[in-house]
C-alpha cells in the first residue's frame, strides 16, 4: 500500500497553523498519512504552536526546522524528509484544503499513473475587500488556478499547477538526486517573486513526466492585503523578468554595450503603451504597466548576467 505525506513550509504564519493542521487532519484519504511542517526559522511562536498541535489527536505531525533562509531550501528539505514515502503532497501555509483534496491527490498518483498532479486554487476574499481594478485576468498572479471542471494531462506550461497544491511520485526524486527546486529562484522571508515551482514544472514537462490536472484537488488561498496593491503586481513582474534575463535568455551575439537592441525596443514599446493608457485612464493600464516592468526586468537581468 503506497505511503503518503503532506507537507507545508511555513514562515511567520503561526496564527494560521492550527486551522491548517485541523483541516488536513479532517481530510479523508485511502491510506493513513503523515503531516510534515518545515519551519523556515520563523521569528514568531511557530515552533510553540506546532509543538501543541503535535500533542493533538489525528494524523501525526512531524516538525523540522530548515535554517537556510528561503522557500527553496525549505521545499528541498521537505523533499529530503519525504524520500521514504511514495507520495508527497505540498500545500502552502496560506491555503486551506477543500473536501476531497487528499483523496484526489492519492488517486492521481496511485491509480491514474501520474508522476505529478495539481488542482484548483481559489481566492478567498471573504475577509478582505477585492479592489475594483483586480479583474479575473489578474488572479493568476496571486496563484489562482482554474483550468475547468475536467481532468486532463498537462502538456504545456500554459496550464500551470503550483506548489499551493501539488503531489509528486517520490520515485522521481529518489531516482534523480539532482532533481530539486532551483536555488537561483529562491525567495526569502516576505520577499516576492521566486518562481521555483514554475521552473520545476517546466523541468518536468521537458523530461516528459506525466502531469495530471485534478480539479477536485482544490484549495482555498487566503489573500493578504499587502498583495492587493498595484505595486505588488508591478514588482512581481519586474522580478520575474529579472530572473528570466539572468538565467533563461540565451547569449545573443548582436549587442550594443552588451545589450541586445530588441530588449531595449521591447522596453520602449511597452513603456510608451503604458504611458498612453495611463493618460487615457484605460482599464487595461495595470496589465500594460506589468508588461513594461517585465521588459525592464529582462533587460536588467541580462545586463547583470553579462557584467558577472
Amino acid at each position: 500500500m503506497p505511503t503518503l505525506i503532506v507537507a507545508f513550509c511555513t514562515f511567520k504564519r503561526a496564527d494560521r497553523l492550527a486551522t491548517l493542521v485541523a483541516a488536513l487532519r479532517g481530510q479523508s484519504c485511502p491510506v493513513p498519512f503523515e503531516i510534515l511542517a518545515v519551519n523556515n526559522n520563523s521569528p514568531d511562536d511557530t515552533l510553540d504552536v506546532l509543538a501543541r498541535l503535535q500533542n493533538q489527536s489525528g494524523a501525526p505531525l512531524r516538525v523540522v526546522t530548515e535554517a537556510a533562509p528561503g522557500i527553496v531550501p525549505a521545499r528541498n528539505r521537505a523533499l529530503a524528509e519525504s524520500l521514504d514515502h511514495d507520495i508527497l503532497v505540498f500545500i502552502d501555509d496560506d491555503e486551506l484544503p477543500q473536501p476531497g483534496f487528499l483523496e484526489a491527490a492519492y488517486d492521481a498518483i496511485a491509480n491514474e499513473g501520474a508522476q505529478c498532479a495539481g488542482g484548483q486554487v481559489a481566492m478567498d476574499f471573504s475577509t478582505i475587500r477585492r479592489p475594483n481594478w483586480l479583474g479575473d485576468e489578474l488572479l493568476g498572479f496571486l496563484a489562482a488556478v482554474d483550468h475547468g471542471p475536467d481532468r486532463f494531462w498537462i502538456q504545456s506550461p500554459d496550464t500551470p499547477i503550483w506548489t499551493a497544491n501539488i503531489a509528486y511520485d517520490m520515485q522521481l526524486f529518489r531516482n534523480d538526486s539532482p532533481l530539486r527546486f532551483d536555488a537561483r529562484y529562491n525567495r526569502e522571508g516576505t520577499n516576492i517573486g521566486g518562481g521555483e515551482d514554475a521552473v520545476m514544472l517546466k523541468t518536468l514537462l521537458d523530461r516528459g513526466i506525466r502531469i495530471r490536472y485534478r480539479p477536485d484537488m482544490a484549495v482555498l488561498h487566503a489573500v493578504e492585503s499587502w498583495r492587493l496593491r498595484r505595486r505588488y503586481f508591478i514588482k512581481l513582474h519586474y522580478r520575474a523578468g529579472l530572473r528570466q534575463g539572468q538565467f533563461q535568455l540565451p547569449d545573443y551575439p548582436n549587442t550594443i554595450l552588451g545589450i541586445p537592441p530588441f530588449l531595449v525596443g521591447q522596453l520602449a514599446t511597452h513603456s510608451l503603451k503604458s504611458l498612453g493608457l495611463l493618460l487615457t485612464r484605460n482599464s487595461g493600464q495595470i496589465r500594460q504597466v506589468m508588461n513594461a516592468a517585465h521588459a525592464w526586468g529582462r533587460l536588467a537581468g541580462y545586463s547583470k548576467r553579462q557584467r558577472n
